[in-house]
């Protein structure tokens, strides 16, 4: 079979592949299999040319492997690897600064490499089953540092974690340690002077690494801290921090933790920076904190794009949205035992769906290794089962 059979194989499985990608071969696929040829840019460049290009660039918070291959399959252009959701994730517990640097730079690895991975199972789709190959863009990765943990040779060492495993940006916060959630109470703020050395400091271990592009966003609490150096306090602060920040030359875009869902602050903040930064870029984290249903006009994420908010988020998404689908399963499966998983089933294989993970053996890859391992020779990594299978009684 030639690579463009492969590509144009029909399937009730829609190809995301955007037109006129360019495609070629990988070394670990097997003859004829093709990626798309941006696997082999730089992340941090792919989320530059990016924000260059998009009217805004949105990345879904999640915290695990999982949740970033969903979203990378749904098409979303970046992921935000987000603190909150792997302190409740992996820990169990609050956004208070409960987990050390090389715990969520590990994270991040494995959530980068499980990306590229990911692209490599969904361009062989499943031939056995006739599944065509869907070629997948590596979303780039966005990854929380909190406040660096620790002073600037802590950032150095968080930076050079976050930089190898192929992160494309990461923010740095201006509280002082241990921080928290922007939106719990009794935060305190170190001196402009010691974020403006954090932030140095992670464009020169970047720049050393020889990742020139990799992408830094300095984060102010300013707004709503109850302690810092200045006399000032509320949005005057954010805007003159931000300020300080961009004076340094470093960051590409500066995040302001805002309180609440209000318009004007968010308004106010973008215009007063710009007056002295026409071409300054933001981030915003339409945070999970707020009611935005109880909001009569929340702000869409468009019009924060023309504000100059080019990197948007919602940092717990993926914890809210899969704490929402388990408690709905565990809630049924209390009342109806072994009907409520069957009922998820259905919901899952209903035609018209496009849920990849209804497979667990097709999203996690399995295909794919016994493609490649029947390929390379690799003993007892072939398809084959003693008799085989009926398939509309297994997955």
């Amino acid at each position: 079979m030639t690579t463009e059979t492969r590509v144009r194989t029909s399937d009730r499985r829609p190809d995301r592949r955007p037109d006129k990608v360019d495609l070629v071969p990988s070394a670990l696929l097997p003859e004829g299999y093709v990626v798309p040829a941006s696997r082999s840019i730089d992340p941090s460049t792919r989320m530059r040319e990016l924000l260059d290009t998009e009217p805004f660039l949105f990345g879904p918070g999640v915290y695990d492997p999982h949740g970033a291959e969903l979203a990378m399959y749904y098409g979303f252009k970046a992921v935000y690897f987000s603190g909150y959701s792997f302190a409740i994730g992996h820990l169990g517990t609050t956004d208070m600064d409960l987990y050390t640097g090389p715990e969520i730079a590990d994270g991040a690895r494995r959530t980068v490499s499980a990306l590229r991975k990911f692209q490599l199972t969904m361009a062989v789709g499943d031939p056995e089953k006739g599944i065509k190959p869907n070629h997948l863009e590596i979303p780039p990765v966005v990854v929380d540092m909190d406040g660096g943990y620790g002073n600037l040779f802590n950032v150095q060492r968080t930076t050079e974690l976050y930089v190898n495993a192929g992160v494309a940006a990461a923010h740095i916060e201006d509280q002082v340690l241990p921080k928290r959630c922007g939106h719990i109470g009794g935060k305190a703020l170190i001196s402009a002077d010691e974020m403006s050395g954090k932030l140095r400091m992670a464009r020169a271990v970047a720049d050393d690494l020889g990742h020139k592009d990799f992408v830094i966003i300095a984060r102010t609490d300013g707004l709503s801290a109850i302690d810092a150096p200045e006399t000032t306090r509320g949005l005057d602060l954010s805007i003159e921090r931000a300020l300080r920040y961009f004076d340094t030359g470093i960051p590409d875009l500066v995040w302001c933790e805002f309180p609440t869902s209000e318009r004007e602050p968010v308004e106010r903040f973008a215009d007063q920076v710009r007056r002295r930064f026409p071409d300054a870029r933001f981030a915003f984290n339409w945070s999970s904190s707020f009611k935005w249903f109880n909001d009569p006009d929340p702000i869409t994420f468009a019009q924060l794009g023309e504000l100059g908010y080019k990197f948007v988020f919602i940092t717990l998404g993926a914890q809210h949205a899969s704490a929402l689908g388990l408690a709905n399963l565990l809630q049924g499966m209390q009342q109806t035992q072994e009907q409520a998983y069957i009922d998820l089933q259905r919901q899952e294989w209903a035609a018209g769906q496009d849920i990849p993970t209804k497979s667990h053996h097709f999203f996690s890859g399995v295909p794919y290794h016994q493609l490649v391992g029947e390929s390379l020779g690799g003993s007892r990594l072939g398809s084959k089962f003693q008799e085989k299978l009926a398939e509309e009684r297994v997955v």
